[in-house]
């Protein structure tokens, strides 16, 4: 302990002084109960060590931020910690994202787990938090994602196969969801206003008119589609954004002032085109009428 404490500060009732920082990576840690003396700490790191238990943490009110990455956990779940804001389990066995109430965290990374379903994350309980990071999980789907506060999500290198439940994140600004097996675009909701960035880099839209699921997202202003069958198509940029007008960056590069004109030209086009396919169809329509009843007038009366 005494190698890793540093930064003296005053306590909180402002009469003593004590050293609110713990650094202890690569120890070879199996037990912390020690720590839980330690009741003025308020940034610890304990990563890339061997531990499975870390209830002694709850004795650490004042704590702010806490990394325990690279360990043995099979949880995250903690005892609540009133004034957490930052918390990392990167590269456990974590198995599930319940017991996580810390009413101030505001990010939260479980990258590098085995986490197959989301549970547990109460939106009351979790009302600050705003990024969440589960890259590199074993997640199917996005159901469970109930956090309206939440403006970053990070899902990539999972096994996602559909979105659902993401009509509650109102406030989401950006959504990573690179190298997933993701075929569909169904999901997406008018109510996620506030989404900018979208990043499905890596799956396998195999389509580009799946893209026109998108228009939903009003303030949708970059994405990157590389990497996905879809993009091998002609000129799939123009075709992008025929469907997505509003759209001001794809993958690397933002649209170039000419490739907005040919996008413009061929979206009047194909309206055009719409619009003499609709007339046509009246016509025909209009023409069976008349046949129809030339036909009756014929019928003779007995």
């Amino acid at each position: 302990m005494k190698e890793g404490l540093s930064l003296l500060c005053k306590t909180g009732n402002g009469l003593a002084h004590a050293f609110v920082k713990l650094e202890a990576k690569e120890k070879e840690l199996t037990d912390i109960t020690l720590i839980q003396s330690y009741i003025h700490l308020r940034y610890v790191d304990l990563s890339d060590n061997l531990l499975r238990d870390i209830s002694p943490l709850s004795s650490l009110t004042h704590l702010l931020w806490l990394k325990l990455d690279g360990n043995r956990l099979t949880s995250a779940s903690m005892e609540e910690l009133p004034y957490l804001q930052i918390a990392s389990f990167a590269n456990n066995h974590i198995k599930d994202t319940s017991g996580i109430n810390h009413p101030r965290l505001s990010s939260l990374n479980l990258k590098g787990n085995e986490i197959e379903v989301i549970s547990g994350l109460d939106p009351d309980k979790l009302s600050n938090l705003h990024t969440l990071e589960l890259r590199g999980n074993s997640l199917k789907s996005t159901a469970g994602l109930y956090l309206p506060k939440l403006k970053n999500l990070y899902l990539a290198q999972n096994a996602i196969t559909h979105l659902e439940g993401l009509e509650d994140l109102e406030q989401l600004t950006v959504l990573h969801l690179r190298d997933n097996p993701l075929e569909s675009l169904d999901g997406f909701s008018e109510t996620m206003k506030s989404l900018q960035y979208l990043n499905i880099r890596g799956n396998a839209i195999g389509q580009l008119q799946e893209l026109s699921k998108l228009q939903v997202l009003p303030m949708l202003r970059a994405l990157v589609l590389l990497d996905n069958p879809c993009t091998e198509e002609g000129d799939y940029r123009v075709e992008v954004l025929v469907l997505l007008p509003r759209l001001e960056r794809l993958d690397k590069d933002f649209f170039e002032e000419e490739e907005r004109a040919d996008a413009e030209d061929l979206r009047q086009r194909r309206k055009e085109e719409e619009l003499e396919l609709e007339r046509e169809r009246e016509r025909e329509k209009e023409l069976e009428e008349t046949e129809d009843y030339s036909a009756q007038e014929e019928i003779p009366t007995e």
